[in-house]
Formats: C-alpha cells, sequence, structure tokens
C-alpha cells in the first residue's frame, strides 16, 4: 500500500528550502501549501512565495546537498524525451529556466499548477510541482505521441468490397 504522504522538498523564490512530507492532493485550491516537516511540524507556507514542489526519493544526507537538496543536476532534456506528453520549457519568476514532460490532459489548463517529470528522471527528484503563480513564461517545445497509434484509412467510394461467398446466380 503506498503511503499518503511523499517525501517533498519546497523550493522558495528566496532560496532557502524546506524538507518534509506532503500529501498526494496537498491543497492545491487553498491560499498556502501545508506539509509536515522532518519534526512533524505542520508547515504553512503561501503559495506565492513557492518556486517548486519537488517529489523526491530521500532527503539531504550532508553538507553538500544543502545548495542542491532536490539533486536536480539538469533542467534540460539534452536529446528528444522517449516518454509520451508534453516537452515544456517554463521561465520562472526568478528568471530560473526549467523543461519538463507534462501529461496532455485537462490538468494544463484547469489545474492550480502543473505537475512535470524532470530530464532526469534517475537523480534524487521524480516530479515537480509548479504552482500558476510561479510561472512567468510557457512554451510548449513538442508533442511526444504514444507509439502504436495508425490512422484507420477511409473506404474509397465508388469500389465494392469483394464478397466471400458467390451469389446464387454465380453458383456453378
Amino acid at each position: 500500500m503506498a503511503s499518503a504522504r511523499k517525501p517533498v522538498i519546497v523550493r522558495k523564490f528566496s532560496r532557502d528550502w524546506s524538507a518534509g512530507y506532503a500529501g498526494a492532493d496537498f491543497g492545491q485550491q487553498k491560499a498556502e501549501l501545508e506539509f509536515l516537516d522532518l519534526g512533524g511540524k505542520v508547515v504553512r507556507v503561501g503559495w506565492e512565495q513557492v518556486k517548486w514542489v519537488c517529489y523526491v526519493r530521500d532527503f539531504p544526507a550532508g553538507a553538500a546537498d544543502q545548495a542542491n537538496p532536490e539533486r536536480l543536476l539538469r533542467k534540460r532534456f539534452s536529446l528528444r524525451p522517449r516518454t509520451a506528453g508534453l516537452w515544456l520549457r517554463l521561465t520562472l519568476g526568478d528568471g530560473d529556466e526549467l523543461e519538463g514532460l507534462a501529461a496532455n490532459d485537462r490538468s494544463l489548463v484547469d489545474g492550480a499548477g502543473l505537475l512535470l517529470t524532470p530530464p532526469d528522471t534517475r537523480s534524487n527528484t521524480q516530479r515537480i510541482y509548479v504552482p500558476r503563480q510561479a510561472i512567468q513564461t510557457l512554451e510548449v517545445v513538442s508533442l511526444i505521441g504514444a507509439a502504436g497509434r495508425k490512422r484507420v484509412e477511409a473506404a474509397r467510394p465508388g469500389e465494392e468490397q469483394p464478397g466471400l461467398f458467390p451469389s446464387d446466380g454465380d453458383a456453378t
């Protein structure tokens, strides 16, 4: 059974960050983000302060990880992604650029933010949630389609389908 709370690192525009546990639906419709810090206290941060929320595999262990706790080394795709979805390029409020794959569904226009798959899925960061307030510009780089879909060719008018069995008059 999956846990109801996932490990996250919340990065603010002020460059400081917090680690903790957020629910799958962490109140995106509310005025602030609410999550549990590592000490078990409830932390509330206004969405206007949040740069992104990274769902991570594990939390930073040493002093080396303090500058980049998400371990998000690549923020752009070096090659065309292979996974189906929308390849997006975001410019955030502080001028930072980020690329990711988003699902091609209504969450792009209806949601309070975008859930992206980062360019390097082998890093510590598995998914990135970017609130709408943090996005300055959004560019669709490409639509990566699902393989194996083929168009059904329409029957040409005027051609009859050949019969499998001869009609009564054709029988010999």
